[in-house]
């Protein structure tokens, strides 16, 4: 194989159905997936968003009490322009997420009441890059661990049986920005809505200072990096996890 054929992602084109998209803090699905979510709201296609934290550790100069409602604020926001309507917050503490007992009942809970066909979420391995250059954050590993996990326990009537209503099988996750994407959606024509869905994230972007991911343009040449990759002018790469 040839290194441009392994470069290459191949297209997904099948129907998501139902989506529930989980993520450990706003801002998380703002750096590509609302692209893809962007699309199938206006497919018709009903998301949800689930979000661990409210992200209140994560800007410095902000005291947690302040910058907590500030940053939900801004995540529902930022939703409403992807024409996501619905935002959960689990409350959990912002900066020390556990891949545990806990998180993963709650995140069963809620895959057993939306009961999702699809699942897309962030890069939870060890690095950003394959080549293991850069570290990912721990609320993105935990929070991506136990959702794998709570993904196969929502199906199993005798894990947490006394959480959410029946049993629910979900068919896939997709999981952005992973290293090991070797699939992408075609996103044409929903770049602008994505940049704009960053753009709402105000708060967090003035925080971020001189870093090259302040500018929500940033995202508009990632995604189309992506779309060389697949054949198209843009598009958001994942890893395809089936169940």
């Amino acid at each position: 194989m040839t290194e441009d054929a392994a470069d290459r992602l191949e297209l997904f084109d099948e129907d998501v159905g139902r989506v529930l998209a989980v993520v450990a803090h706003p801002d998380d699905l703002e750096y590509g997936a609302t692209a893809a979510i962007a699309r199938w709201t206006d497919a018709g296609d009903e998301v949800v968003y689930v979000l661990a934290t409210r992200g209140e550790a994560g800007i410095d100069d902000l005291p947690p009490e302040e910058c907590g409602p500030l940053r939900e604020e801004e995540q529902r926001r930022s939703a409403a322009i992807v024409g996501v309507r619905t935002v959960d917050f689990l409350g959990f503490p912002d900066g020390v997420l556990v891949a545990g007992l806990d998180l993963r009942r709650a995140l069963t809970a809620e895959i057993r009441h939306y009961r999702p066909d699809t699942i897309i979420t962030i890069n939870h391995r060890e690095s950003w890059s394959p080549d293991g250059g850069s570290v990912n954050s721990a609320d993105h590993r935990a929070l991506g661990t136990a959702l794998l996990d709570a993904v196969a326990d929502a199906g199993n009537r005798w894990i947490f049986p006394d959480v959410g209503t029946d049993p629910h099988r979900a068919q896939r996750v997709l999981v952005t920005g992973s290293p090991r994407s070797r699939h992408a959606i075609d996103v044409t024509g929903y770049v602008d809505l994505a940049i704009a869905s960053l753009a709402a994230h105000e708060t967090y972007l003035e925080g971020l200072g001189d870093h090259a991911m302040s500018d929500p343009e940033f995202l508009r040449w990632n995604l189309e990096a992506a779309g060389q990759r697949v054949g198209c002018d843009a598009a958001v790469g994942f890893e395809l996890i089936r169940y």
